[in-house]
């Protein structure tokens, strides 16, 4: 058998190509399943693995994309995974002359917790199910792929890890702004992903070769593991009521040198391929070496943002004030489940300047294990920064970390054979960075010299579970100056010992320093200002408080890391203006209750949106008010960062979950019907099973005041009419992900120009804005948020002709 990782050191890889397509061309109907024909034309799937070998790939890939039983249930076929995921790898095997057989595992088709409903360990059982089917059946790799959330991906790619022994590959889709459905880039991506065991990762379908050049480009700067790039050919159109791609296959196969050249060394077709593509390619690149890359960097990530931590950039700030310790109020909050302050402080670390948050929920009786998943993920929910976890407790630390987008920090491992072996193993298997604390077996360090030799300890047994020292943050440990003074010069020495002797960056935790001091602000900024000067490289600090910051952007341009001053001018030269505006803004939030509903839409934050809307209306506001002049204002505006790109859809459908909390006590006092802005039907096209996108759009669209009407996926044009003439609603709204249904659409929206007076938006990543007119559609959305916009201008038009 190929060992396709060791021949990687000498050639470029070859996978197949498309096998939707391919299954149609050979009598695969529309509202068929692809995957059951393993089972009643296997013949015909064994063909079209056998045209790729002749091609000359190097990789077959089982018809098993929507094998899972979320998919197939649409089908009736949920209890035949088993079945037909066996069959499939039967099937392929017998085609590949010997060659390896990769499993295609494709995305659930819905949205997890807690945008959907969804759990992490639910989609985590769907893929286990696929995974152990086809390791007993013998198949050699694991392909994840077309995957627009980390999360799902994680989830995904821990069931393969987990209950197989199979190699991993994952590739992710992205938009044509290069980030995924859920809003990350591909740096994030790689950075959160390859440290869970992958041995490949990648991008797929998304576009053509040629803008997938700068997505490969991007992953492979941070990349330590192979990358494989499968672009589709092109982007679809219809000729003669078929989908066909826009790229020949020699066009198509021209772009793989560059695509090597920029860091693929795995490279396939998606959508639209053919074995003449896949010929082509293996011709493009069969002279080609892969570019040998050695990748050293630390870094942080969220679902949407990379923070990158070392000598070539500013300090780094850990917000350390979600923690009990001391915090009567928070200890009392979490110990009643209460997660609400400890988001608040998130969001307001995020805004003194923190870029990265420690979390900790440690209070003697509480059930951490169940607590710090919660507040990790609502904590995510609204704020884009990486989380440092910070548990004395493994369990839950591993808990909190399985359910988490992007990659963490663990706070923390000491040089204990117990803590070493204890929490290393986690490390390893998650791909986190970790806090290596310099307390030794003999307790906490009395110098600078115990302090280096306890970080060897830590760094020589995490290089012996394969965790490179980029990944360790090594704390040199702060005490008190008011009993040791001479603690502090032991600790600044260490950290320059450990930055000249070990290479590694460092973390310390400040405000122990002053402790039993008046001032004591004073001593920690000084202090701070020391460390940085002797190499700190993170430090765990309250954001908020402003000497501490002063000081640390002032330290940054003196010792250079703040190249031409642009963060100090930043804040410093619009200060005294934001100053007052932030006081004012203060003040406004005390006072008035409007302003309070608003900012908490823009922010996302869900806890206590009831009882505001309930005291606004106490003061006699009539409840469509509340609606025309706080709620669709404050959604505005969420949408205009979405434009921006300063919020991604994680904030997106945050915000509008804070909007459908305060629905629930407006349409309490209005009579039924009448806060609806109008009536949208929304439905995915016959043969598309997939309905994320729609049911994005039918969440943002009910929150904007809409009346959606939700017909569901793989839904007949007939029964669309239907819905149409029995509802009377004026507009619908229709989606499709496949290529392989837009002529479905097309056939739709004939059928209902034909019989009504309905105008039709469409939507879907294989759409374009061209395509969408010439087969009839009156809008085009190419996001969720462009749905609102084509509703508010239709409805607003619909009113004026009305004369309402």
């Amino acid at each position: 058998m190929l060992d396709i990782f060791k021949e990687l050191s000498n050639r470029v890889i070859v996978f197949d190509g498309a096998m939707g397509t391919q299954l149609q061309e050979r009598g695969l109907k529309t509202g068929e399943c692809p995957e059951y024909m393993n089972i009643t034309h296997p013949e015909v799937v064994f063909d079209i693995h056998r045209s790729y070998i002749e091609a000359g790939a190097d990789v077959i890939e089982t018809n098993t994309f929507g094998a899972n039983r979320i998919k197939l249930a649409k089908y009736g076929l949920e209890n035949e995974v088993f079945n037909i995921v066996t069959q499939a790898v039967k099937i392929a095997k017998e085609a590949s002359k010997d060659k390896p057989v990769a499993l295609s595992i494709g995305p659930i088709g819905e949205l997890l917790t807690p945008y959907g409903d969804m759990t992490f360990d639910e989609a985590y059982d769907v893929f286990k199910e696929v995974v152990i089917a086809a390791e007993r059946a013998g198949a050699d790799i694991v392909l994840i792929e077309t995957m627009s959330d980390m999360l799902e991906a994680k989830a995904a790619i821990l069931a393969a890890k987990e209950n197989s022994n199979m190699k991993v590959i994952c590739t992710m889709t992205f938009q044509e702004d290069a980030r995924t459905l859920m809003g990350s880039d591909p740096i994030t991506v790689v950075v959160s992903l390859q440290g869970l065991g992958l041995d490949a990762i990648g991008v797929n379908c998304s576009t053509g070769p040629d803008k997938m050049v700068s997505v490969v480009e991007k992953m492979s700067q941070v990349s330590r593991i192979p990358i494989i790039a499968q672009p589709n050919a092109g982007m679809p159109v219809i000729r003669d009521g078929k989908t066909v791609y826009d790229l020949k296959p020699e066009e198509f196969a021209s772009f793989f040198p560059l695509l090597v050249e920029k860091g693929a060394s795995i490279v396939g077709g998606c959508c639209g391929t053919t074995p003449q593509y896949i010929k082509l390619v293996k011709e493009a690149v069969k002279d080609l070496k892969p570019k040998v890359k050695v990748t050293k960097f630390t870094a942080v990530a969220s679902n949407t943002k990379t923070v990158f931590i070392g000598d070539d950039y500013p300090l780094r700030v850990i917000g350390e004030r979600i923690n009990p310790t001391g915090k009567k109020k928070l200890s009392e909050a979490f110990l009643a489940g209460d997660v609400s302050l400890a988001v608040e402080e998130a969001i307001k670390q995020q805004k003194c300047g923190a870029e990265i948050l420690d979390v900790n929920v440690g209070v003697p009786g509480i059930d951490e294990e169940q607590l710090l998943p919660k507040v990790v993920s609502e904590i995510q929910n609204v704020v884009n920064l990486p989380l440092q976890i910070d548990s004395t407790n493994i369990k839950a630390v591993e808990k909190a970390i399985r359910i988490l987008r992007g990659r963490p920090i663990i706070n923390s491992v000491s040089a204990k054979e117990e803590s070493l072996k204890e929490v290393l193993p986690i490390v390893k298997k998650y791909g986190a960075c970790v806090v290596g604390l310099t307390v030794g077996d003999k307790g906490l360090p009395k110098d600078r010299h115990e302090r280096i030799e306890n970080a060897k300890k830590i760094i020589k047994k995490a290089e012996e579970y394969g965790i490179p020292k980029e990944d360790i943050l090594i704390d040199c440990i702060v005490l008190t100056v008011s009993s040791e003074q001479e603690a502090a010069i032991e600790t600044l020495e260490a950290i320059k010992l450990a930055k000249e002797e070990l290479g590694v960056n460092t973390v310390v935790g400040l405000s122990n320093v002053s402790f039993g001091l008046p001032e004591r602000r004073l001593i920690n900024s000084t202090f701070l200002a020391m460390a940085a000067s002797y190499g700190l490289t993170t430090a765990i600090i309250n954001p908020c408080d402003e000497a501490m910051m002063d000081t640390l952007r002032a330290s940054m341009v003196l010792l250079n890391k703040d190249k031409g001053s642009v963060n100090y001018l930043n804040i410093y030269g619009k200060k005294q203006k934001e100053e007052i505006k932030e006081k004012e803004q203060q003040k406004i939030q005390e006072e008035d209750l409007k302003s309070k509903l608003y900012i908490q839409i823009l922010e996302g934050k869900k806890s206590g949106v009831e009882d505001i809307v309930k005291n606004i209306l106490e003061e006699e506001v009539q409840p469509l008010s509340i609606v025309d002049n706080i709620i669709i204002p404050a959604l505005k505006e969420v949408g205009d960062r979405y434009e921006k790109g300063i919020y991604f859809l994680p904030q997106l459908l945050s915000s509008a979950e804070v909007v459908q909390n305060a629905f629930k006590i407006i349409k309490e006092k209005l009579p039924k019907g009448s806060v609806s802005k109008g009536k949208i039907i929304l439905a995915t096209v016959e043969g598309d099973v997939h309905d994320i996108g729609k049911n994005i759009v039918k969440v943002l669209l009910e929150n904007y005041g809409y009346d959606v009407i939700d017909l569901g996926k793989d839904v007949k044009g007939e029964v669309i009419l239907e819905e149409v003439k029995r509802t009377g609603a004026p507009l619908v709204g229709l989606s499709a992900l496949m290529t392989t249904t837009l002529f479905n659409m097309e056939k739709i929206i004939k059928l209902l120009k034909a019989n009504t007076e309905v105008k039709i938006m469409v939507g879907g990543a294989v759409l374009t804005e061209e395509y969408a007119y010439k087969i009839g559609a009156d809008y085009y959305g190419k996001t969720a948020q462009d749905a609102v916009k084509i509703a508010d201008k239709f409805f607003l038009k619909l009113c004026k002709t009305c004369g309402i």
